[in-house]
């Protein structure tokens, strides 16, 4: 529930009174007098979604863009004419849907400070750089918790959709900002980090289970930004809390981000830059379905001509938002179609082990163990390492020349196969 409360320009007050008669809601008029433009105030009890089309028929009855005009929420409004209204609206799709000035005041609320901005940008990254070099799950959703994220990506979808250019560009600017420092800061503290010996010497970062999963992003990792996004503009234009949704968004940013540094610092592009795919993917997605979630939801702007407008900028951004996705999913398709060949071949490989070892009964398969290049992203198959087990005094010859054979036909090149023999004794 909402009350809005309205200046009633001089001479409209008889017109404002008839529309506000005709939409049937209660409303309070008290006098004004500290303007002489402005002759008495409208207190007005609404339906959440009630709000815009209600201000809609004030502004057609007289009511002008300069008066001003408030929106708070309330808790609770006793009245009959309410329910009747708040039945109706109850009708409505978007039941909870908040009016467009009051999506584009929380869209301006969640952009916040610059010096703020920076501060909780720089801490979060800092905190999540440690958590991935630690490996530690706790400590990078911790980072996520303060990271102020949501508010610039949410910026610059309303602003694209009510046709308000500052406000876009304030969303835009503020999210390459916010990566910007989060990369750079994440950079030097993971610098500081490997040279002070706050790591191990020598440690594999690719090989740390927290960092590596940034390394291999496939189409499912677009699932997490989409839903985010989803998340993020439903909890906004709805008037809800949107705290849990910015933690979302911050997992689809931060920790990526995190990696692009962790890459920067040790010197290492083939962890940079699938990172860096992911993290751009990621920002292209949620803003994509900011947009696309707004304008489906019927938010523009009051004025026709601004109507038009607006959608033509947003046709027009949502195209180079959809091509740079494009463009980024390749990647991604290939990052996926690896990983699904990489497991067909595993299975391969280990299906040919069994069917040669069902023809040696003497002998025992007890580990397959697949071994791949040191590629941080495309890791093909080098080596097979075959661990078969024999009772005391057996032998089985040439088995690693025929599972060797095996392997190269199915592999489709040569690779190196190793067949170790472990005695095993059982007691009856």
């Amino acid at each position: 529930m909402r009350l809005l409360q309205v200046t009633i320009p001089t001479g409209k007050r008889q017109a404002i009174e008839r529309a506000l008669e005709d939409e049937g809601v209660d409303y309070v008029l008290t006098d004004e007098a500290s303007h002489r433009e402005y002759t008495a105030v409208a207190y007005v009890p609404l339906p959440t979604n009630a709000v815009e089309p209600v201000l809609q028929r004030l502004r057609d009855a007289g009511l002008d863009d300069q008066a001003y005009t408030v929106i708070v929420e309330a808790n609770t409004v006793i009245s009959r004419r309410f329910e009747a209204l708040q039945e109706e609206y109850a009708e409505e799709v978007d039941e909870e849907r908040i009016a467009r000035e009051e999506l584009t005041s929380k869209a301006e609320g969640l952009a916040p400070s610059m010096n703020n901005y920076v501060v909780l940008t720089v801490v979060s990254a800092v905190i999540a750089t440690a958590g991935l070099l630690l490996d530690s799950p706790a400590v990078i959703v911790g980072s996520m918790v303060i990271a102020p994220l949501i508010g610039p990506a949410m910026a610059a979808s309303v602003g694209t959709v009510v046709d308000d250019d500052e406000l876009f560009r304030r969303g835009v600017l503020l999210q390459f900002i916010g990566l910007g420092l989060a990369v750079a800061s994440a950079a030097v503290f993971a610098w500081v980090a490997r040279t002070a010996n706050l790591v191990p010497p020598g440690l594999a970062i690719a090989d740390v289970p927290a960092i590596r999963e940034r390394l291999l992003p496939d189409f499912l990792s677009l699932a997490v930004a989409i839903g985010a996004g989803i998340a993020g503009v439903i909890s906004l234009s709805a008037g809800v809390s949107t705290a849990l949704v910015g933690v979302m968004i911050a997992v689809a940013l931060i920790p990526p981000a995190a990696t692009v540094g962790i890459g920067i610092a040790w010197g290492d592009p083939w962890i940079s830059l699938p990172a860096a795919v992911l993290t751009l993917v990621n920002v292209l997605s949620i803003n994509f379905v900011a947009l696309a979630v707004l304008w489906y939801r019927g938010y523009r702007p009051s004025e026709w001509l601004y109507q038009v407008d607006a959608r033509r900028t947003t046709i027009r951004r949502v195209a180079v938002l959809v091509a740079g996705i494009a463009v980024l999913s390749v990647f991604l398709g290939g990052i996926t179609y690896d990983s699904y060949q990489r497991s067909t071949t595993e299975n391969a490989i280990r299906a040919d082990v069994d069917d040669v070892l069902d023809e040696r009964p003497t002998a025992t398969l007890l580990d397959v163990d697949i071994e791949r290049s040191e590629d941080t992203i495309f890791r093909d198959t080098e080596r097979v390492v075959v661990t078969v087990g024999l009772p005391p005094g057996e032998s089985e010859l040439s088995l690693a020349t025929t599972i060797d054979d095996r392997l190269d036909r199915t592999v489709g090149r040569d690779i190196e196969t190793e067949v170790r023999y472990v005695n095993v004794e059982t007691a009856q």
